[in-house]
C-alpha cells in the first residue's frame, strides 16, 4: 500500500466522517448538555463500532455482517431510543449553568460509549462502506500490516473529527452564563437528540 493510496483513504474516509449525520449532532449535543467527558465517550464508542466492522472486513465477513439484518436492527433502534430518551430529558431538564451542572459519571460515560458502538453496529451503511472501498484501496487482500495501517489512519481522521466537534462544541458551551440560556441550549440540543434518534431510525 504506497502513500498515495493511504492518502485517498485518509481523504474518503474524512469526507465520510466528517459529514452531516447523527453521530456529529450527537457529539455535539453530548458535549453541551453535559460537557466534552460526555461527547468524547460517545465518540469513542463510534470509533469503536468502525474499527469492529474494519476487522470483519480484513476478515472477509463485511458481507455476513451486511446481512445480519435482525441484529443491526435491534441495535439500531435501541440505540436511537435511548437518544431520543435523552433529548427528551434535556428538553425537560432544569436549567443549570455549566459550572454547576454535574459531570456524567462513570456508569453514565459508559452508557454513553455503549449507545455509540451499538449505533455504529447497526448502521447499515457502515458495512457497505468498506466492501465499496477496500478492494480499490488493497485490492484482493487485506493483510494485517494493512489493517495496521488502516486503523491508524481512521483514528488519526476520528481524533481530528471528534476533537473538532467537542471544541467547538464546548466553545459554545462556555457561553452559557443564565439559567434562560440554559433552558434554550438543552431544548435546543434535546431537539437535535431527538432528530438524531429519528434519523437513526428512518435510515435503511
Amino acid at each position: 500500500m504506497d502513500l498515495a493510496t493511504i492518502l485517498a483513504f485518509a481523504a474518503a474516509f474524512f469526507v465520510f466522517a466528517a459529514s452531516p449525520g447523527p453521530d456529529n449532532m450527537t457529539i455535539v449535543a453530548r458535549t453541551i448538555s453535559s460537557g466534552a467527558a460526555s461527547g468524547i465517550a460517545y465518540g469513542a464508542g463510534t470509533v469503536v463500532g468502525i474499527l469492529i466492522f474494519l476487522t470483519l472486513a480484513a476478515f472477509g465477513l463485511s458481507i455476513i455482517a451486511a446481512k445480519v439484518a435482525s441484529v443491526m436492527t435491534v441495535l439500531r433502534y435501541g440505540g436511537a431510543a435511548y437518544l431520543i430518551w435523552m433529548g427528551i430529558r434535556l428538553w425537560t431538564a432544569v436549567p443549570v449553568v455549566p459550572e454547576l451542572q454535574p459531570v456524567s459519571g462513570r456508569r453514565g460515560l459508559l452508557t454513553i460509549f455503549a449507545t455509540g458502538v451499538a449505533l455504529n453496529l447497526g448502521n447499515p451503511k457502515m458495512p457497505l462502506f468498506y466492501v465499496a472501498l477496500l478492494p480499490n484501496v488493497v485490492g484482493a487482500s487485506l493483510t494485517s500490516a494493512h489493517l495496521g495501517i488502516l486503523v491508524a489512519v481512521i483514528m488519526a481522521v476520528e481524533i481530528v473529527v471528534i476533537g473538532g466537534h467537542v471544541v467547538l462544541a464546548g466553545r459554545a458551551r462556555n457561553l452559557l452564563r443564565t439559567p434562560r440560556i440554559v433552558r434554550r441550549v438543552n431544548r435546543a440540543a434535546g431537539g437535535v437528540m431527538i432528530g438524531a434518534g429519528v434519523a437513526v431510525v428512518a435510515t435503511r
